[in-house]
């Protein structure tokens, strides 16, 4: 999928989100290293916390279908800045692809590109933990 594709298939699911409390549509477009994408919006919750951001909706569809190697996601919001993830949904894209890429649009269409460890330069991933023996 070319970054033109990817960049329109996250901003597609901005039409999907449900986003009663906040009115602020995301969409994202995780691709994964086989050419494989998958599509999230956010989806809101009245109380809250359960909410789901575009991204963890994407990764967890990747993830339940079997793919956990990641090259890049696009976010895609409709707001003046670049719509970029969340703290929460940056530790679970750190989980699978620490050095991916991760491509934020804003409400026009102009995108700021960077690297997950540059917009998490000190994440904890899987090697802070205890291994057994």
């Amino acid at each position: 999928m070319t970054r033109e594709e990817l960049k329109a298939a996250a901003v597609s699911m901005l039409d999907r989100a449900y986003i009663p409390y906040s009115h602020f549509p995301v969409g994202a477009a995780l691709e994964c290293s086989d050419g494989t994408v998958f599509t999230g919006c956010n989806i809101e919750n009245a109380a809250y916390s359960p909410t789901l951001c575009a991204e963890r909706v994407a990764v967890g569809k990747a993830v339940s279908e079997g793919h956990r190697d990641f090259v890049r996601i696009v976010v895609a919001g409709r707001c003046e800045d670049f719509c970029v993830p969340c703290a929460v949904c940056r530790q679970v894209l750190y989980e699978f692809a620490p050095d991916m890429e991760i491509i934020s649009l804003n409400g026009k269409g102009e995108e700021l590109a960077l690297t997950l460890r540059e917009l998490l330069p000190h994440g904890f991933g899987p090697e802070y933990l205890l291994k057994e023996e």
